[in-house]
């Protein structure tokens, strides 16, 4: 049995443990394979997904989480809140991840206390170790939530293997992360500023480009694009069709980051 394989029947036997699971399904690659392997040892009867709804979720991440929770045959519920309420994540702090996890992790431990599950399951892999993650601090206080991936010493690689190895469709989708990313630490968030980031980040997705964000400098919008978009975007015509789809979504200047996309770019300035 090589290593993958070994780490797989780890962490199903760490899933089947729990006998029964909240998973907390953002749709992404990380949560889908824990979603699968929970789905494979439990069965669905005691598996639930549960995604957060909330201003720093992006539609169309909302949208696929409910599409591949269908085709998955999951169990699924959408949780509608507001983060932006709390005024400790509406100011933006640093560690504004850790209030805003500790927000979610609230809701899912109170439905799973309630439900009977035994614990709730999140994305975390080993590789997340290697950022700067106060929601990782806010994972660790609650008693009830549990980091399979993490535990198990699987990381992002090991991840997306072992999604292809299982059939899932998303197991090279891009990295994601929640639309107060976008916003430079102590910049209060606010409904109009990332309704302008999600609707902006739209616009290029319809453009072709695969990865891609939009960071927020006020009228300043700084565009990050993945590698392998790099050729699409550097000719005159592209370049002026990108600036003008980002305008229309409230800003004033356009930048495109000659480092291009990078996980944790926020984080730089520490």
């Amino acid at each position: 049995m090589d290593q993958l394989k070994e780490k797989h029947a780890r962490l199903t036997q760490y899933i089947a443990g729990l006998q029964r699971v909240i998973v907390a399904f953002s749709g992404g690659v990380d949560s889908s394979l824990l979603l699968k392997v929970s789905l494979d040892s439990l069965q669905e009867r005691n598996v639930l997904a549960a995604t957060v709804s909330s201003p720093l979720l992006p539609q169309r991440e909302l949208e696929a989480a409910v599409d591949l929770a269908k085709k998955l045959h999951a169990p699924h519920r959408v949780i509608e809140t507001d983060e932006l309420q709390e005024a400790e994540i509406a100011a933006n702090p640093p560690d504004r991840c850790y209030f805003c996890k500790s927000h979610t992790f609230e809701l899912l431990t109170g439905s799973a206390r309630r439900e009977g599950y035994r614990g709730v399951l999140v994305g975390t892999n080993k590789s997340d170790e290697n950022d700067y993650r106060p929601g990782m601090k806010a994972a660790r206080s609650f008693e009830m939530v549990k980091s399979p991936l993490l535990d198990c010493g699987i990381n992002k690689k090991e991840v997306r293997r072992l999604a292809k190895a299982l059939g899932l469709d998303n197991w090279n989708k891009p990295a994601a992360a929640c639309l107060a990313s976008r916003i430079p630490y102590g910049e209060a968030l606010t409904s109009e500023k990332l309704n302008m980031i999600a609707q902006a980040e739209a616009r290029l997705a319809d453009l072709g480009l695969s990865q891609v964000r939009v960071r927020y400098h006020g009228s300043l919008a700084r565009i990050e694009v993945g590698e392998g978009d790099l050729p699409k975007v550097l000719n005159t015509a592209m370049l002026r069709l990108l600036s003008r789809e980002v305008k229309s979504c409230g800003f004033t200047y356009v930048a495109l980051d000659a480092d291009g996309y990078r996980t944790g770019s926020s984080n730089e300035v520490f």
